[in-house]
């Protein structure tokens, strides 16, 4: 695979959402050489001199005011990553990995970190190769840097921690060796330029971010599904209504359910003659809340992009003034609100899924489609349980939205007296977008069983699509059986991407 050049500064959501998705190796533009290099020599030049600089030949934290002999500034740096090598739990997946160095590369491609070329030249290497630092998930506060886990990456560019290759975990140093590597002997500054940053916390945002609007776009697709398994009305999602408000998720929520909707049978049958007045909100309302839902993403994207960009070490070598400042860039509170605010929309666009499923299998308001949409109620229980597993999902993703960046508390010796917890802000995303798939795939299940009770009618040409691609792995359900591994199946279509796959019309884009 080859490499994407990324320029520091300049990179898009788009390349970012290549690097998550498609683990594509990556590397800098070479202008920024100049920059990284001339950063490099004046922290070498500090290093050999009198004046006390943080982290370069002081000690750390509440330490700094202890010096440093200049021949010992290696020793320094080497015991730092070894020290702060402290994270617990399960190893981050391998894109997440992949993707962290790829931020801690942009980092340091703004010129300011201080780091030799040839750090940036190893990290590089080992994306190109396949050397993917084994990375604890727990440990980090989000403040002064995602230090234990970016220590655990850092580890294994001087040769320490453990590594996969070729899907085998191994010592690190034999993990580069085996790629034809070698690792490094850190300078002044340089293990702390590895830790002090936000990549940690902000690749779990965007984790959570492009699996979140994978499954917005999903919510819009199974939602239009479910509008026509309980006969509703497109008359919502006429384009005046939407534009009287203005708001553009809404807008371009309704655009999209009209035209993945367009040509239906069943709506056209009851289009006159229907002696409902109005649909429930959950079916009337849809662009409105995840419209809404999308806007949130779309703005915690932004902040995303931004930080991705960012340097967020300590301290920076700055050009003008010509100094070396000691900072506060490695706080991830911007990547906390964020992360708060993507899982307040995920959480959102569940509870309205989990209404429509609500309503599919009850008999007094679907409109007709028998008890939990099974062909034989009383002997079969059909789907019951099914919506009672998303109602649990549902209220599980409620209470993992309430906000974690206002959750802060004191560390190294109060030092670090307001952090960010950002990190675990972030991380909660993966969880709360398996969720609501589990939730949107049960859904899935529901509307294709309501569509196909009104045959001979069928929905329109792109959602007959859809049911046929989620009939493909997953047949009716005529009579009860055993549906664990089939509700699986149902959130893996949905989180893979193969039921938008399936639908062949273009839906809003994030990065739009």
């Amino acid at each position: 695979m080859s490499a994407l050049t990324l320029v520091p500064g300049q990179v898009s959501l788009t390349q970012l959402a290549d690097i998550y998705w498609n683990e594509t190796p990556v590397v800098l533009d070479q202008g920024c050489r100049p920059a990284v290099e001339a950063a490099a020599a004046r922290i070498a030049e500090a290093a050999a001199g009198d004046q006390p600089v943080y982290g370069v030949n002081t000690g750390f934290g509440k330490l700094a005011s202890l010096k440093i002999a200049a021949k010992d500034t290696s020793a320094l740096q080497r015991n730092l990553i070894l020290s702060h090598c402290c994270g617990v739990g399960p190893a981050v997946q391998r894109r997440l990995a992949r993707l962290m160095m790829a931020l801690k590369l942009l980092s340091f491609g703004r010129g300011a970190s201080g780091v030799r070329w040839a750090l940036v030249d190893l990290l590089q290497q080992m994306l190109a190769r396949g050397v993917t630092p084994v990375i604890p998930a727990q440990g980090s506060v989000g403040a002064s840097g995602d230090l234990a886990p970016l220590a655990h990456m850092t580890a294994v560019v001087i040769g320490q921690g453990e590594a996969e290759l070729d899907g085998t975990v191994m010592p690190g140093a034999q993990a580069l060796k085996k790629a034809g590597l070698e690792p490094v002997q850190l300078g002044p500054k340089e293990g702390l330029a590895f830790i002090n940053g936000t990549q940690f916390s902000t690749a779990y945002a965007l984790a959570g971010l492009f699996e979140g609007w994978r499954a917005a776009q999903n919510a819009l697709v199974v939602s239009a599904v479910s509008t026509d398994a309980i006969m509703g009305s497109t008359a919502p999602l006429q384009p005046e209504i939407h534009a009287l408000r203005g708001h553009r998720g809404q807008i371009e929520a309704a655009s999209a359910m009209r035209a993945v909707l367009q040509g239906s049978e069943i709506r056209e049958s009851h289009r006159e003659g229907d002696s409902r007045v109005q649909d429930p909100y959950c079916i009337r309302c849809q662009p409105q809340v995840t419209g809404a839902a999308m806007d949130v993403i779309r703005q915690a994207a932004a902040t995303l992009q931004t930080e991705a960009n960012a340097a967020t070490d300590n301290p920076l070598v700055l050009s003008d003034p010509d100094m070396i400042v000691s900072g506060g860039n490695f706080h991830a509170e911007p990547v906390g609100f964020a992360a708060d605010m993507i899982a307040l929309a995920l959480s959102e666009i569940g509870a309205i899924a989990q209404r429509r499923i609500a309503l599919m299998v009850d008999p007094t308001l679907s409109f007709d489609l028998p008890p939990f949409l099974t062909p034989d109620p009383g002997l079969n229980s059909g789907f019951m349980i099914a919506e009672v597993t998303t109602a649990a999902l549902m209220s599980e993703n409620k209470h993992l939205a309430n906000p974690c960046v206002t959750d802060s508390t004191p560390t190294s010796a109060n030092q670090e007296d307001h952090v960010s917890m950002a990190a675990h802000g972030a991380r909660r995303l993966t969880r709360m977008v398996k969720n609501l798939n589990h939730i949107l795939g049960i859904e899935l299940l529901c509307a294709a069983q309501g569509v196909e009770f009104r045959a001979p009618l069928v929905t329109s040409a792109p959602l007959q699509r859809v049911i046929a691609r989620l009939r493909a792995d997953i047949p009716p359900l005529a009579e009860d059986r055993y549906l664990a591994p089939e509700l699986e199946q149902a959130k893996d279509l949905v989180a893979s991407g193969a039921i938008l796959g399936a639908l062949g019309v273009p839906l809003p884009e994030v990065t739009a």
